[in-house]
């Protein structure tokens, strides 16, 4: 069992973030997360991405976000449980929650602070990919080097699959994006990039099979109305979008609310269970605006509050951290 004052579940920038202040209000702290790697959907989903509306940075990568916050949070030595999915919570008076974890292990902490995004989510299946996954078959492009000169097939119209046809381009010995219809889920702007470059896209659409062994080298596209045809391909990008979910944490007590399965919460944080807090885009409250600079806000606010729960004699406010030796 895993024993530590604060308990924080959601690897993203605002759990991450979250780790930082808790270190210094003097607060142990363990991190949980399902993903295998610190950052959340920005490293599942857009590492290579410029993130604009970061205060201080006037862009910044994704992937650089994350290594930053991860460095900040690093000075207070926060126990990283990555890999592994908040399944139960059970309260032990006085000493708080015992949250047991999917891997069978434990975790007690004195507060719990929520941080998990929109929840887990699984990638939606491309119907010809079934046993193709590790196989040259991916969901997320975490490092884009890999792909240098190889012949690349993104299958999708959302802001991610125009995405990674965009990052890929300038490395990519070629990239196609093939999508089932004629109209895109993607940002204009991202999408006329994608086509003043040349990327053939081939819409009304589908990929039916992929070929090779022990890996894909060869895909099948039928548009609507053709004959299917053959193209080249070492890497299939299935850039469908995903499923949201709270998994085992919609069953813990919290008020949810049903339509976007967020956490509602106070002022503070603060959920409809003592010391049990969340922050960022799995947090409610009126007027709510769901970006990563909210979220940094509501962590702060969340964890001072926390130090207050769990010592009434600490003060709310934490003093001015360039104060701090």
């Amino acid at each position: 069992m895993t024993d530590v004052d604060l308990l924080i579940i959601g690897a993203g920038p605002t759990g991450l973030f979250a780790a930082y202040y808790a270190g210094f209000r003097d607060l142990s702290t363990a991190i949980v997360d399902s993903l295998p790697e610190p950052g959340g959907q920005v490293t599942a989903m857009y590492p290579e991405k410029q993130i604009f509306d970061v205060a201080g940075f006037p862009a910044v990568k994704g992937r650089d976000l994350v290594a930053a916050l991860v460095e900040q949070a690093g000075q207070w030595k926060p126990t990283y449980l990555l890999g592994r999915k908040a399944s139960t919570l059970t309260a032990v008076d006085p000493s708080g929650f015992d949250v047991g974890l999917g891997d069978g292990t434990s975790v007690r902490a004195g507060a719990v602070l929520i941080t998990a995004g929109m929840g887990e989510f699984t990638p939606r299946p491309l119907p010809a990919g079934d046993g193709w996954l590790s196989r040259g078959m991916v969901h997320f492009v975490p490092e884009l080097a890999v792909y240098r000169d190889k012949h690349v097939v993104v299958v999708g119209g959302g802001d991610s699959a125009f995405d990674w046809a965009l990052a890929l381009h300038p490395i990519a010995a070629s990239v196609k994006l093939v999508h089932r219809r004629a109209k895109f889920r993607a940002h204009p702007p991202t999408v006329r990039q994608v086509e003043e470059l040349g990327v053939p896209i081939i819409t009304d659409a589908e990929v039916t099979e992929l070929r090779g062994e022990p890996t894909v080298q060869e895909v099948e596209i039928k548009v609507k109305g053709q004959d299917p045809t053959i193209h080249k391909a070492d890497v299939v990008v299935a850039a469908l979008g995903f499923v949201a979910d709270l998994g085992p944490i919609e069953s813990w007590g919290l008020k949810i609310r049903k339509g976007d399965r967020a956490i509602e919460v106070d002022s503070t944080g603060k959920t409809a269970i003592e010391r049990i807090y969340a922050a960022g885009d799995i947090a409610y409250y009126p007027g709510k605006v769901k970006l990563i600079a909210t979220g940094f806000g509501e962590a702060a606010t969340a964890v001072n509050n926390i130090a207050v729960a769990l010592n009434p004699e600490a003060h709310l406010f934490p003093g001015h951290s360039s104060n701090e030796g």
